[in-house]
């Protein structure tokens, strides 16, 4: 049996999703491919789990395909480039011989919507000789530049930040320490529509950054955010030429707050008691530039609010729909240009909802998958 037998063989497992509250949720997990379907993949006990749609728009929907991953923690790293292949990340933890465990940063693609993922090859960390070292670095973070290279970034020994990039051969460098120190856990990568990564890391009382002057330079340290936010609760969107707006909670409160290059001060978008990051999708409603939010609400339920781009001051108001969900909602935009809204229920279920063929941002009735 080959190896895209073996694998549909072992998606037929049931949709386990693990409950480790001390990881944070993964981000960014409903993604559409060349083809115009949607793909959502969510972490399961030894692997991931992945739903494609039938056909672009819907309704009908494969899976949960189980495609094995032993030792991975239940964290992924989604990012996806110009060219529609998914990479995964994940944080493997393997025990070996005298009562060790070897720590690895991994990594698999996916060239296809709905085909079998490449084998997960192992990324190492900052620290190859010394397993103690490499046993405390953080879950990985993940972005695809101009160029369709991924990069990869932990959060070192040290507190500080370490990245490692592929080149255009598919080729990896050697893990670079891009320095700082005193970061909670989890960085977030992104980048602008002119190629130029970004890197932003929480630490106590300021969110850390990196960015870059050119595509293919190194990273640069940037002025730091003064700014509490939540560890793991970071997104980022493109809102303008060479603009991305950032997203991250109020670690006291769990209000969302977006900042920007230029900004005095994040700005409040409400969403008090929510919890991991917000989902974010910059998309045209009614005609107008509007960038789209969801969150888990404090009442654990998924939540939707909508403003015009980059007009924080024009408030917004967050709406919940559907049952209590696990993990962070998801948001995209379906093969037909509609808006969809996924969670994952308790019983481990992909539940989805899309925008009506209406005008405004009116969503259909919630369907279990």
């Amino acid at each position: 049996m080959g190896a895209e037998g073996r694998q549909r063989k072992a998606a037929r497992a049931s949709a386990t999703l693990p409950a480790d509250p001390s990881l944070p949720p993964t981000a960014g997990w409903l993604l559409r491919g060349k083809d115009g379907r949607l793909s959502a993949y969510t972490p399961a006990a030894d692997g991931v789990l992945r739903w494609t749609e039938k056909r672009p728009g819907g309704p009908g929907w494969t899976g949960p395909e189980l495609f094995p991953a032993p030792g991975i923690l239940p964290y992924l790293a989604i990012a996806q480039g110009s060219d529609g292949y998914v990479q995964l990340v994940g944080l493997r933890r393997t025990p070996v011989a005298g009562g060790e465990v070897a720590t690895d940063v991994v990594q698999a693609i996916q060239y296809q919507s709905g085909r079998p993922m490449r084998d997960w090859y192992a990324l190492g960390t900052p620290y190859a000789q010394d397993r103690g070292l490499a046993a405390t670095i953080g879950l990985p973070a993940a972005v695809v530049d101009a160029e369709g290279s991924l990069h990869v970034f932990v959060r070192n020994a040290g507190g500080g930040v370490c990245g490692r990039a592929q080149v255009p051969n598919g080729k990896w460098n050697k893990w670079a320490d891009l320095k700082g120190s005193g970061t909670l856990g989890l960085p977030a990568a992104s980048v602008t529509d002119h190629g130029l990564m970004e890197v932003l890391a929480p630490a106590e009382d300021a969110v850390l950054r990196w960015d870059q002057e050119t595509q293919g330079v190194k990273f640069r340290r940037s002025g730091d955010i003064a700014f509490s936010a939540a560890d793991g609760s970071v997104s980022s969107e493109r809102t303008g030429r060479e603009r991305l707006t950032h997203f991250w909670r109020d670690a006291a409160t769990g209000a969302v707050h977006a900042w920007r290059e230029g900004m005095a001060a994040p700005a409040a978008l409400g969403g008090e008691g929510g919890s991991g990051p917000v989902a974010v999708l910059r998309t045209p409603v009614d005609g107008q530039d509007c960038t789209i939010l969801a969150q888990r609400g404090a009442d654990g339920r998924p939540a939707l609010a909508a403003y015009p781009t980059e007009k924080e001051s024009a408030g917004l108001d967050w709406t919940p729909t559907g049952d209590p969900c696990v993990g962070a909602p998801a948001l995209a935009i379906d093969g037909t240009g509609r808006v969809v809204l996924a969670a994952l229920g308790g019983d481990g279920s992909l539940r989805v909802t899309r925008q009506k063929s209406e005008s405004g941002l009116a969503m259909e009735a919630w369907t279990r998958v």
